[in-house]
């Protein structure tokens, strides 16, 4: 049984997702920018844990797989992801697939690396790297 989804504060919401808007340069100034503002009132800054999250669910690709599919497929493998994140890139997939005639494998492999990506994006603090 997974975990519930953590509901985050409206503040925290609008933050995060203006924080993922950004560029990494501009994450990172942010992000010394918040520690700055720790420091400032005395506080010293905090490291975040890594998100404990399950690790994805090992569901195999049929042979011959529809991209909706495939969508479908993953979004149960990841159900740890905010589907709203993924929904662009996703889409912006489909799109070529489907009007650009982009063969259903190759956007498959670009769906999955997707996925990947987005969930080691969520499951590793993004500020353990050293100065």
């Amino acid at each position: 049984m997974l975990p519930p989804k953590v509901q985050l504060p409206p503040s925290q919401q609008r933050l995060l997702k203006l924080f993922r808007q950004l560029p990494e340069s501009a994450q990172d100034s942010l992000l010394s920018y918040a520690e700055f503002l720790l420091q400032r009132d005395g506080q010293p800054p905090r490291r975040s844990e890594p998100a404990c999250l399950p690790p994805p669910r090992e569901i195999p690709r049929p042979e011959s797989e529809t991209v909706v599919a495939a969508i479908r497929r993953l979004s149960d493998a990841f159900p740890m992801l905010d589907k709203n994140e993924l929904l662009h890139e996703a889409s912006a997939l489909m799109t070529a697939h489907v009007m650009q005639g982009r063969p259903a494998a190759e956007v498959i492999d670009e769906l999955e690396g997707i996925f990947r990506r987005h969930y080691e994006r969520v499951s590793s603090p993004s500020d353990e790297e050293s100065p």
